[in-house]
Order: structure tokens, then sequence, then C-alpha cells
């Protein structure tokens, strides 16, 4: 006969453990204070690290160290000011939503609300999106894993057009592959198609035009190229607004080349793609509903907790066929579908595992929900007006200032800018300089803590580049922004004049 045992973790007590870390996480929310996590690095490290213990420290020794060390040297990229990546902070209900999925909703098969909240929560974005109701969608980890999953539809389709299907076959059949996108597409593309079997070298970079879109005419050219050299397109991807400079492709060409030419359009929305609610721009996604496949990532803007991103694909059938998980008896066999459903366990419920890299997955749709149904379309419309107004500002700032410069057109909420000081005005001779110059620029506003943009390079030149997607902040981080570069360009330039 078994011992009674009792387990080593706490399996009860979850509000007392929740309570006790959410003065903490209040606090961290606050960013009343500045960024010290990196001055004070080696005390929190010196904490942490540590051989693995024999004997555990027990419930409460863990989560003192969770309140008193790693979250208050937390990341902050909710701070106001953070507008560094094309990632934020979730907001409050979006938080709890994943916290009570985590609990509750563990697994998003079977019948439960969590697997309900899925399928309403893909509904709800598509609505909101301007999608067909007949795409297939699925949540995934984010635009990684989002563009892998359509890639994978995209090669499906190009394969079976040509007479077998990779997902049984292998790949022994198939041609030079080719997928192409604008030199300014996101580098995991790049991965998807080697992982995918296609080959790095299967990726093919389109010039852009003077707005760093992809250049349809140029595509058409190389597209016709290839074919007389026996390649096979797989697909062509264009960018809902890139992460470098929110460059919108022109997707309404793209997709009339593609219907011509017979190749998959996938659009690659993972950033952008909520960039279709500003009725300003809105224009320049026309056609994206009309793409064979299309990604974004709800845990960008919709600021939902990060691990979110979502696929949707036109043809259903293909995206089945692409990543279809062979049935288990186990599994598919436990649960008695044609029967009445008198347990949560008898029925999978919505399922999405045959369009997924994923069979166990936590519930993602509830955040989405949660978020949406928080704000509805209209609140997320007006978020995504909000942050494109701000790099619009933004860039009237830089353009009045004697200073700074533009470095690429604004199409959303990300503009690229540096500081040009007068004697460098209009010398091309002053790339290196220049760039050297605006590296210590950033590298003093990020030690500053209150101004936190990143930074990219356009035609060789380094780049300035806050994206506007943290719901936290205000028009104030928007001018001290420009403020702050142009003070802080005053006083680096004045060190690299006396150098010179």
């Amino acid at each position: 006969m078994l011992e009674p045992t009792v387990d080593p973790s706490v399996t009860a007590g979850l509000s007392e453990a929740i309570q006790s870390i959410l003065p903490a996480l209040e606090e961290f929310t606050r960013f009343k204070d500045e960024d010290r996590a990196a001055d004070t690095y080696t005390r929190w490290s010196a904490l942490l690290e540590g051989a693995l213990p024999e004997k555990g420290k027990g419930a409460e020794a863990t989560l003192r160290v969770l309140r008193e060390v790693v979250i208050p040297s937390g990341l902050r990229t909710g701070a106001p000011g953070f507008a560094g990546w094309v990632t934020t902070m979730p907001t409050v209900v979006p938080t709890a939503a994943a916290l009570s999925a985590s609990i509750a909703g563990p697994q998003r098969w079977w019948v439960q609300p969590f697997n309900t909240l899925e399928h309403i929560a893909l509904e709800w974005l598509k609505a909101l999106l301007g999608l067909p109701a007949s795409y297939q969608g699925t949540f995934n980890s984010g635009g990684s894993a989002a563009n892998l999953i359509a890639l994978a539809a995209a090669r499906q389709w190009a394969c079976e057009q040509r007479g077998f299907d990779p997902a049984q076959d292998g790949l022994e059949s198939l041609v030079k592959p080719r997928v192409y996108a604008s030199d300014q597409v996101h580098h995991v593309v790049n991965r998807a198609t080697a992982v995918l079997g296609l080959g790095r070298k299967s990726l093919v970079l389109i010039p852009t035009d003077e707005h760093l879109r992809l250049d349809v005419e140029a595509l058409r050219a190389r597209l016709s190229e290839d074919k007389k050299a026996g390649c096979t397109p797989i697909a062509v991807v264009a960018s809902a607004g890139t992460v470098n400079t929110g460059a919108i492709d022109p997707i309404a060409e793209a997709v009339e080349l593609c219907r011509d030419e017979g190749v998959w359009l996938h659009v690659d929305g993972a950033y952008g793609g909520f960039g279709v609610l500003d009725p300003d721009v809105a224009p320049f996604f026309e056609g994206m509903a009309e793409a064979d496949s299309l990604v974004v990532d709800p845990h960008k803007w919709l600021a939902v907790p990060l691990g979110c991103g979502a696929t949707f694909v036109r043809d259903r059938g293909v995206f089945g066929r692409a990543l279809t998980l062979e049935p288990a008896v186990y599994l598919e066999g436990s649960a008695r579908q044609e029967e009445a459903v008198g347990s949560q366990f008898d029925g999978l419920g919505y399922a999405f595992h045959d369009f997924n890299l994923e069979q166990s997955a936590r519930s993602r749709g509830v955040t989405i929900w949660s978020a949406l149904h928080e704000m509805g379309a209209e609140g997320m419309r007006a978020r995504v007006v909000r942050h494109n107004g701000y790099a619009r500002e933004l860039a009237r700032l830089v353009l009045a200032s004697p200073v700074l410069e533009l470095l690429a057109p604004v199409a959303l909420s990300i503009c690229c800018f540096r500081y040009v000081p007068p004697e460098l005005a209009g010398g091309t001779e002053y790339t290196d300089t220049l760039n050297e110059l605006n590296r210590e620029i950033l590298k003093r506003l990020h030690h500053e803590h209150h101004h936190i943009p990143s930074s990219t390079e356009i035609h060789g030149q380094f780049a300035i580049r806050p994206c506007y997607i943290n719901p936290r902040t205000s028009p104030d981080e928007v001018s001290g922004l420009a403020g702050a570069v142009e003070r802080i360009g005053s006083e680096v330039w004045a060190t690299f004049a006396h150098r010179r």
C-alpha cells in the first residue's frame, strides 16, 4: 500500500503567495525611480547565482527573492519613456488574464472557457483587421513562429501546384526554391527558409524605393528571370510595417503581381498590421485582406503578455495539410467527439494543433479577448492613431530643428533621425563622424534613463529610432526626446570638436 506523502512544493495558498509579491510589482510599474539594474548587477546577480540547492529553500524564501531582488531589477520596457522595441510591457487586464489562464486554463484544448476564447479571440482579430471570416487562424509564440508557419503553408501550396506533397514526400522534387522579400524584411524570414529546408540562399532580397518599400517592378523582373532559369517561386513576403522604419510595402501591387504570376503572397504585419486601424494610413494597407497569409503579433501593439503571435491563412485545407499532427490514440482516441459531452475531457473543443508547431500550448486567446473586451475596437483604434501621431509629431520637431535630421519617411509609429551639428550639415564625407557621434548620444540617453529609443542604420547612417507602441507613453516623452537629443548632442559634439 502506498504511503501518504506531501509534495515538496506548495500547492495551496495561492492568494497569499500572489499577495506577497504584488506590492513589489505595483512599485515596479510606477517607474518613479531611475533604472539602476545595470549599476546594481554585481549585487543582484551574486544573490541569484549559485549551485543547485540539494535541500530546497522553501516557498517563503523563494517569494522573498522574487519581491526583493528579481522584480525591483526587472526590465523596464513599460516605463513611459521607453520607445525602443516593437514589444512593450503588457497592460493590467491582459496580465490578469494570463495569470488566470496559467491556473484555470493551462492547456488550450478540451471543453473549457479558455479553449472557446482561443476561437473568439481569433474571430475578433479578423474582424478588427478587416480579414475575411473564412481565414483559418492560430496563435503561436510570436513573429518568428508565425512567419515560419505561414511560409510552411506557402511551401505546401507551391509544391502541390507542381504535383507533390512536401509534408508527406519531402523536398526531393522541389527545384531551386525562391522566396522574395524586400531588403528591409525581418531576419526571421531568413531563418524560416532555413528551417523549412528551402535554404537561406533561397531568400531573394529585392531593392526598395526611396520610401524603403518593396520595388514591385524590380520584383516582377526578378520573378521573370528566375522562372526562365527553372526556379520555383514559393512566396513573396510583403511587409506591412518594417521594424526598421515602419515602411509599408505596396501590398495591393504585390497582390496583383502574385495573382498574375501564380505565387503565394504572405504579409508580415507582426509589428505594423494593426496600423490599418489608423484612417490616415489605412489606404497603404489596401490588399492586405487579399493576401494568402498574414501574421500579426498581439504582444506588440495590443500590449498583451509576451509570447503571442497570430497566423491567418486563406486556404484552410493547405494550412492543415502543411502542419497536420498525426492522431494519437491516447489523445484523439480518448476524446469521444461523436458522443454527448458529459465531461470537459470528452471533447477537444476547438482544435488548433493541425495549424501550428505546438501540441501543448498555453491559452493565449484569453489575453487578446481580455484586451479587446476592455478597450473595444474603438479603444485599439485610438491607441494606434495616438502612437502614429507621436511619430509624426517627432518628425515635425526634427524638421523644425536646426540640428536634427530626419532619415526616413514616417509611415507608422517609428521615427528615425539623428543629430547633425551645423558644422557638418550637408557634408557627405562626415558619415563616420556622425555615426560615432549619434552612437554616443544614444548611449548617454540610455544612461540618463528618461528616454529609451533604440537604433538602426539607414543607407549606412546611424539612426536614433523610437518606436511608439507603449500604452504608458505621453506627448511629454515625445517632445522630451527631441529636446534631450539636442541637448546631449551639443554636449557630446563639444567633446568631439575638442578632439579634432
